[in-house]
């Protein structure tokens, strides 16, 4: 046995391999029996203590912590001009995922409209990029018109229609 294994193995026994009440919470999750200090990968120098790529450790961190999903629908909306194409993403922007449904702002009525006969081929594009957004629904919204009702006089009426958009 090396001198460094000898030193770890030394270490451990004098403080006891204790180990924070969070890892003991993720061994037991993993099933793993007895302290996490006994598992292989607390072992000086053995397998599965080989320094990973910044990548990876975000990855498994993301997995860890359940932030795919979220991720991936923040993904899906930078790249929201990819997805739709140029001059469709100049005249709508995604708001916000909302229980499986995508929910777009549009510049008009007119770009509403022709987003929702879109709609298929928007949602095919979504599954295929960002599977993990779980993108289930698109749901486009008219451009907001100011509201004229005002004060106490103010009856239930149909309004001022489409006149902004």
């Amino acid at each position: 046995m090396n001198e460094h294994v000898r030193v770890y193995a030394h270490f451990k026994t004098v403080f006891g391999g204790a180990t924070s009440s969070f890892l003991r919470r993720i061994a037991r999750e993993r099933g793993a029996d007895g302290d996490v200090g006994d598992d292989a990968e607390s072992q000086p120098f053995g397998a599965g203590r080989d320094p990973v790529t910044l990548a990876a450790a975000f990855g498994t961190v993301r997995r860890t912590l359940g932030w795919q999903t979220p991720m991936a629908q923040a993904e899906l909306m930078n790249e929201w001009s990819e997805l739709a194409g140029e001059e469709t993403a100049a005249h709508s922007a995604p708001m916000y995922v909302d229980d499986g449904t995508l929910v777009v702002q549009c510049d008009s009525t007119a770009w509403a409209t022709q987003l929702r006969r879109m709609r298929s081929v928007l949602l095919g594009e979504i599954a295929k990029r960002h599977p993990d957004a779980r993108v289930e629904e698109l749901r486009f919204l008219n451009p907001g018109a100011p509201s004229w009702k005002r004060g106490r006089r103010s009856v239930p009426g149909r309004g001022p229609r489409d006149t902004y958009g």
